[in-house]
C-alpha cells in the first residue's frame, strides 16, 4: 500500500490527540485530515521536517511497546548542492503527548567518515479549525490568528468567537535558530559516527515559567509508561498459545487504554479518533460493558461520569429531558456557540436503558454495592425516564423523535440519516420504536431487579420482572415478522413494521428478550450468505432495497455491533455461529495494519485474494471496536460472573465453553472480583473444552455447564 495511503498513527492523551504519518509529521497535502487536536480544535494543522531541503526517506515507523510513543526511522535522501550520499545520516524521531502538549525527540547519527553541517527546516501551521469544520460543517465567520516569533520561538494565536483565546507555540531546545512565522532553520554540526539529539515542543498551554524542553520529553515520557504498567496491573491478562491472537488482544487493549481519559470519576473511553474522541454515551457504556470482565474500572467511571452529566430538565434545543443520559458532550468553538447542539447533547434513545444494564452487570461483576447506592437517584431518574417515555406512546414502546434543530433525525447506535427505512426503502417517519433499543429496556428492567434483589428490596425487584415480562411478550407480537424470519429493524410513527433484515435484532438476543425459536430463526438469518460476509455480519442483508456495501449503516460491517451479536448467540447456545463471527472478525484484525479494528469497514463479500475493503473515513482506534475482541471472548467461553445466593460467595460461571480452532490454550489472569481473584486456564481438546483453576482466593467458586 502506498505510503500516502496508510492510515494514520495515532496518539492521545487526555483532551490531547495526534494524527501523524509515517515520518512523524503533519502534511495537509497527503493527509488534510490530520493535525494534533486539543479541546476539539486543530492546533498543529502543519509539521513537516526537511534534510537539506528535502523530506526523508522513511526506513520504518511505528508504535512503541510504551503507550503513546511514536516512532520513525528516517535518512536523508536525494544528492543536492553540499548534501552528502543518500542514507548517510540516520534520524530517529520519537514523538509523544502530555495532556497539553506534543513533544519529539529527534536523534540525528552520521556515518561519514568526517563532520557535516546538516541544514534543517521546519515547517508549522495552525489554523485552529474545529472538528465539525474539519469534517465538513460551513462557517460563516471565524475568529482572528495572529502570528508572531523570537529569535527562538514561532507562536500562533487565535481568537475565538466564543471568547477563548487558543495557542500554540513552537519552540527547540538546545540549538540556535532562525525563526520565521511558518518556520524553523537550524543547522546541526554532525561528527562522524556521533549522535546528536534536538527537542521540539509544541505547546498549547504555554507557561511564564519555563521547563527545559529536555526535561518536558523524559517527563512526558515516563508518564506515557506509567500509563502502560498502570493498565497492566489493575486490568486481568489474556493470553493464548496464538501468537496473532495475543497481538490482536494486546492491540485491542492498549487502544482502550489509549483511548481512555482520565476524568473525575475515573477512566472514560472516548469514542474514537478523530472524529469522536469526547464522551459518548452509548459508546462509552459498551465499550466498558465488552471489557467488563477484563477491566471493571472503565465500566465505573463511565457510570460516574454519565450519572453527573445526566439531564435534569427538559430542554428541546439539546433533546434533553429529565432522567436521560448523556449522548456526547464537546469542547470545541462551534458546540460553544450552538452551532453544532453537541455541547451537552442527549439525542440518544438507548444510552439510558444501557447505563441501568451496565450498572447491574457491574455490581454483578465487582460486588461494589457502596457505589451503586451512590448511583441510586441517578439509576432511578433512568427507570423512570424510560417508563414515561413509554407512557407517552400508544403502544407503550420506547421511541424517539428530534427536537433539536441540527440534531440527530435517528437517535439508535444507526443513527444516519437514512438508516431506518422499510422494505420499499421508503424512509421511517415520525416517532420511531427501534427493535433493539427495546431488548435494552427489557435488559434495564431485568438488571435493575438484581440490583434491587441485591439490596434486600425484593417487592421492587419483583415488580420489575414482572415489567419485563409482559413487555417481552408484547415485543414479540409487535416486532416479529414471519415473512423475514426475524425482527422488524422499527416500527415507525403510526406503528407500521420496517421489515428489513438487519444486524439490529442480533442485539436482541443480547438482552434475551427473544424467544428461544425466534432467536433460532434470527441466527439463521444472520449468518446467511447474504448477511454474514465472511469478515463479519453486515449492518443490511444484501436483500434489502438499501443494501450497499459501502454506507456507514446499510451494508457496512461494524466489530462492536457483531460482539454484541455473537454474545446473544451464546445467550441462546448457538456456539458455531457466534465462533464464525470471531473466526471472522480475527481474520480482519490480521489483514489489517496493527491488528487494529476500525469503526467499521465495508460489507463487500470476502474473496481468497483480497483484504477486507476499508471505509474511507472509519475512526480508527474505536473504542467499541478494540473491545469487540473481549465480548466476543466471553461469548465463545460462555464465561459470566454470578454470586450464590444462600452463601453470598462469588461464582465465575461457563457455559458451554468453546476456543476456535487455532487456540488450545487460553489463560484468564488476575482477574479480579471485588476482594477475591482467580487465575484460570481453557484448554481445548478434539471434542471438547475444557477449565483449570490455576489459582483462586477462598472466596470464589467456578461453575461449568456443558
Amino acid at each position: 500500500m502506498p505510503h500516502d495511503l496508510l492510515p494514520p498513527f495515532v496518539l492521545k492523551n487526555g483532551e490531547t490527540f495526534a494524527m501523524l504519518d509515517r515520518r512523524g509529521e503533519i502534511c495537509p497535502e497527503t493527509h488534510p485530515d490530520s493535525g494534533i487536536f486539543h479541546r476539539g480544535a486543530r492546533h498543529v494543522s502543519r509539521l513537516e521536517l526537511l534534510l537539506w531541503d528535502q523530506s526523508p526517506i522513511v526506513l520504518s515507523s511505528a508504535e512503541s511497546e510504551e503507550m503513546g510513543l511514536h516512532m520513525s526511522h528516517l535518512s536523508n535522501d536525494i544528492d543536492g548542492p553540499g548534501a552528502p550520499p543518500p542514507g548517510s545520516v540516520h534520524l530517529k524521531r520519537s514523538t509523544v503527548l502530555t495532556p497539553t502538549s506534543c513533544l519529539q525527540a529527534l536523534d540525528f547519527t552520521s556515518y561519514l567518515n568526517g563532520a557535516v553541517l546538516l541544514p534543517l527546516t521546519l515547517r508549522f501551521d495552525a489554523d485552529f479549525r474545529d472538528i465539525f469544520e474539519i469534517r465538513g460543517h460551513q462557517r460563516s465567520r471565524r475568529g482572528r490568528t495572529v502570528r508572531q516569533h523570537t529569535q527562538d520561538v514561532l507562536e500562533v494565536a487565535y481568537g475565538g468567537l466564543d471568547g477563548e483565546d487558543r495557542r500554540t507555540l513552537l519552540r527547540v531546545g538546545g540549538v540556535a535558530a532562525e525563526v520565521g512565522e511558518t518556520h524553523i532553520n537550524l543547522i546541526l554540526q554532525l561528527e562522524p559516527r556521533c549522535t546528536r539529539r534536538v527537542h521540539l515542543l509544541l505547546d498549547f498551554h504555554p507557561a511564564d515559567d519555563r521547563v527545559a524542553v529536555e526535561e518536558a520529553f523524559d517527563a512526558a515520557l515516563a508518564a506515557t509508561n506509567e500509563r502502560l504498567r498502570d493498565s497492566q496491573r489493575q486490568a486481568a491478562s489474556i493470553a493464548t498459545d496464538n501468537q496473532a491472537f495475543n497481538c490482536w488482544v494486546a492491540r485491542s487493549m492498549s487502544d482502550v487504554h489509549l483511548l481512555s481519559s482520565q476524568l473525575e470519576h475515573g477512566l472514560y473511553p472516548y469514542a474514537g479518533v478523530p472524529w469522536f474522541s469526547c464522551p459518548f454515551g452509548r459508546d462509552g457504556l459498551i465499550t466498558a460493558r465488552q471489557m467488563l470482565l477484563v477491566e471493571p474500572r472503565l465500566a465505573r467511571g463511565v457510570l460516574g461520569y454519565l450519572a453527573d452529566h445526566q439531564a435534569s430538565h427538559i430542554d428541546p434545543t439539546v433533546d434533553a429531558e429529565p432522567g436521560k443520559i448523556l449522548h456526547e458532550a464537546r469542547l470545541g468553538e462551534m458546540a460553544a456557540l450552538g452551532e453544532v447542539p453537541f455541547a451537552r447533547y442527549y439525542g440518544s434513545v438507548d444510552a439510558t436503558p444501557l447505563f441501568l444494564i451496565l450498572a447491574g452487570d457491574y455490581l454483578l461483576r465487582s460486588d461494589d454495592k457502596s457505589f451503586i447506592d451512590h448511583l441510586r437517584p441517578a439509576l432511578e431518574l433512568a427507570l423512570a425516564w424510560i417508563r414515561a417515555a413509554e407512557a407517552r406512546s400508544q403502544d407503550g414502546f420506547l421511541r424517539y423523535q428530534c427536537a433539536a434543530q441540527g440534531g440527530l433525525r435517528n437517535q439508535g447506535w444507526k443513527d444516519s440519516d437514512d438508516a431506518i427505512h422499510h422494505a420499499d426503502g421508503r424512509l421511517a417517519e415520525g416517532s420511531i420504536a427501534l427493535c433493539e433499543v427495546q431488548a435494552y429496556a427489557y435488559g434495564a428492567r431485568r438488571a435493575m431487579a438484581g440490583i434491587e434483589h441485591r439490596f434486600g428490596r425484593t417487592a421492587q425487584a419483583e415488580q420489575l420482572r414482572e415489567e419485563a415480562h409482559q413487555l417481552r411478550r408484547r415485543f414479540h407480537s409487535a416486532f416479529w415478522c414471519d415473512a423475514i424470519g426475524t425482527y422488524a429493524l422499527a416500527l415507525d410513527g403510526e406503528g407500521t413494521p420496517c421489515a428489513v433484515r438487519t444486524s439490529n435484532a442480533g442485539h436482541c438476543l443480547w438482552t434475551g428478550i427473544a424467544s428461544r425459536d425466534a432467536a433460532a430463526s434470527v441466527a439463521r438469518q444472520l449468518l446467511a450468505p447474504t448477511s454474514f460476509n465472511g469478515w463479519g455480519v453486515r449492518t443490511l442483508d444484501e436483500r434489502e432495497v438499501r443494501y450497499n456495501p459501502m454506507s456507514y449503516h446499510n451494508g457496512s460491517v461494524w466489530p462492536h455491533d457483531n460482539a454484541l451479536i455473537a454474545m446473544g448467540l451464546a445467550r441462546y447456545g448457538h456456539m458455531p455461529e457466534a465462533m464464525r463471527i470471531l473466526t471472522g472478525l480475527f481474520d480482519t484484525a490480521r489483514a489489517l495494519p496493527q491488528y487494529r479494528l476500525p469503526e467499521l469497514f465495508c460489507g463487500f463479500p470476502r474473496r481468497d485474494d483480497e483484504d477486507p475493503t476499508l471505509y474511507p473515513v472509519a475512526c480508527s482506534p474505536q473504542a467499541w471496536a478494540s473491545g469487540s475482541v473481549f465480548g466476543l471472548l466471553e461469548a465463545i467461553t460462555g464465561m459470566g460472573i454470578g454470586r450464590d445466593a444462600e452463601t453470598d460467595r462469588v461464582e465465575v460461571l461457563f457455559r458451554k465453553p468453546v476456543l476456535p480452532k487455532g487456540i488450545n490454550l487460553l489463560e484468564v489472569n488476575g482477574l479480579r472480583l471485588g476482594e477475591e481473584e482467580i487465575d484460570l486456564q481453557l484448554h481445548r481438546s478434539e471434542h471438547d473444552t475444557g477449565v483449570m483453576v490455576r489459582r483462586r482466593t477462598p472466596g470464589v467458586d467456578v461453575m461449568i455447564t456443558k
